[in-house]
């Protein structure tokens, strides 16, 4: 039947990682071609048929916003192809913390994001460490939500470090190291930050002893590595041995390597949802491809996602 094909195909953002998924996946990518006028507009096609095929479009929404607009496009392809269903694998959704109105006359980024993707014509979103849970509710299509403990987590406990303690950079993270401490069965601090404006913090201070400690600082995003770097200098200064950041999605922008690279921070572990701009000796990333290959299987053979991960239910 034509509903039993897989097709996975991929946006130009996320072909690097499409390519090991597929892989994972045991299928070559699909072929996609992306024409490109002289303005500026671009026009991606499938350069095979489609036709009642489950397809799986890859595509991580980081900036520009030309990502998610050749998401959109491909997903309106797909259906316009006679697709069987349309499934967007977003490794990183971006707008995603714009999920509320924190002050007066802004808009709700991350569910204008949904209405787009649901108009647009998707059958499903499978995505990875939402930086807001609640934004699974903005659609009305199943949202898949999957978590980068399970590829964080073994590493860790490969690790061995002696005295690990979890830690978050922020309040509002707490609830994400928290997590992670019971499952690890090790000591939690919290550190609590006072920003002046967006991407800029002020006062840093840690609730919790430190002293003797290897922490392991817990969050979604990277963006500035302002408030992560700032985290493990204090935490050095209060007595830990060792400070190390965990991530999911490493955006690094402006100079956040060079301030990675400059601070206290002994190793810095992301994943590959977002690519490096470039490499640093600090930077441990691990490939996110199997995880999303294997909820693709899943999901084609109409089988359980929830079971699949054990790290799932303490996040």
């Amino acid at each position: 039947m034509g509903s039993s094909i897989v097709n996975i195909v991929s946006g130009r953002a996320s072909q690097y990682l499409a390519e090991k998924i597929a892989a994972c996946y045991g299928k070559k990518l699909g072929n996609v071609r992306v024409s490109t006028f002289s303005d500026g507009e671009f026009q991606p096609s499938f350069e095979e048929t489609v036709r009642g095929h489950k397809m799986f479009i890859i595509q991580s929404t980081f900036a520009p916003c030309d990502n998610i607009f050749e998401l959109l496009l491909m997903i309106d392809a797909a259906k316009r192809a006679s697709a069987h269903s349309v499934a967007a694998v977003i490794p990183y959704f971006g707008y995603a913390r714009q999920d509320r109105k924190d002050k007066p006359r802004v808009p709700i980024g991350s569910k204008l994001i949904a209405n787009l993707l649901t108009a647009a014509g998707v059958n499903r979103i499978i995505t990875m460490d939402l930086h807001a849970d609640q934004i699974q509710g903005f659609f009305d299509v199943p949202v898949d939500h999957l978590y980068g403990s399970t590829m964080f987590v073994p590493y860790l406990k490969s690790l061995n470090l002696p005295n690990l303690t979890m830690s978050s950079p922020d309040t509002g993270g707490t609830r994400r190291a928290v997590a992670y401490s019971k499952f690890l069965n090790s000591d939690l601090v919290i550190c609590y930050k006072q920003r002046v404006k967006a991407n800029v913090v002020g006062k840093l201070t840690v609730i919790g002893d430190v002293e003797g400690k290897d922490v392991v600082l817990v969050d979604d995003i990277i963006d500035t590595a302002g408030t992560i770097t700032k985290a493990a200098d204090m935490l050095m200064e209060k007595g830990a041995v060792s400070v190390r950041a965990i991530a999911t999605h490493p955006i690094l922008s402006g100079n956040a390597i060079e301030r990675l690279e400059k601070s206290a921070l002994k190793e810095i572990i992301v994943s590959d949802t977002i690519p490096l701009k470039k490499e640093s000796s600090k930077i441990t990333v691990l490939s996110s491809a199997g995880l999303f290959a294997d909820v693709i299987g899943r999901i084609h053979n109409y089988e359980s996602v929830s079971t699949h991960f054990k790290f799932n239910p303490i996040l």
